[in-house]
């Protein structure tokens, strides 16, 4: 599991895991992580888990977030990133971290399935060794249904998959034992599952759900995988 290292002027102040699909940092009480400190403010930052995977994302902070010495809005964060929010740090540890080149074999890229203009790509990351059963036998699959590449079909054979364009919508697909859910990642507009706006947490998919991420509509659908 993914963790964080909270330290002041190379003092270690705690240690937290991220155990939340959505953790939220900042100065008030309600946070998960809070910073009780005038220069944070009041929803400072967000980090979006999935498996060894976490999305930051700066909450329109009045002093903004920074990721290696770099302002950032919106971060895939990296093992050893360090996170700085005033005077504090937050270095993320990644769980169960390999070499460099384990870590760039479990990373593949799928081709480009909705390239017009509102879906870039979509991009499925895996750890093989530690990838999801299938659930209950069954393989998820996603249609686009509109766009310019109308009909054509991805597998959800990876633990995560990620829909969108950065910097204009992102979720992400995971595969878990009893199901497939989607997550909101990046964006002000949450996907919308069969009409209705998902909020920050995880949505079971359900056979023939319709998906919609930036205009564009998908639908999801299982098969049953051959022995």
């Amino acid at each position: 599991m993914p963790r964080l290292i909270l330290s002041m002027d190379g003092l270690v102040l705690k240690e937290m895991a991220l155990e939340k699909e959505r953790t939220t940092i900042g100065r008030k009480p309600h946070n998960d992580i809070q910073i009780d400190n005038l220069a944070i403010s009041g929803e400072h930052a967000a980090i979006v888990t999935i498996l060894n995977d976490a999305f930051l994302e700066d909450m329109n902070s009045t002093n903004g977030t920074y990721v290696n010495g770099q302002p950032v809005k919106k971060h895939v964060l990296q093992n050893n990133d360090v996170v700085e929010l005033g005077k504090y740090r937050l270095k993320f540890i990644a769980d169960g971290v390999g070499s460099p080149s384990e870590q760039d074999e479990a990373m593949s890229y799928a081709q480009a399935v909705v390239t017009d203009g509102v879906l870039s790509g979509v991009i499925a990351a895996a750890e093989p060794a530690t990838a999801a059963p299938a659930p209950s036998g069954m393989l998820g699959m996603i249609q686009i249904l509109s766009g310019t590449h109308a009909g054509r079909t991805l597998e959800l054979s990876k633990s995560l998959t990620t829909l969108g364009k950065p910097g204009t919508q992102v979720a992400v697909i995971t595969r878990r034992p009893h199901g497939y859910f989607i997550t909101h990642v990046e964006g002000t507009v949450f996907p919308v599952v069969n009409g209705r706006s998902l909020d920050a947490q995880a949505h079971r998919l359900n056979e023939n759900d319709i998906i919609e991420i930036a205009g564009v509509k998908m639908e999801f659908f299982s098969q049953s995988l051959q022995p």
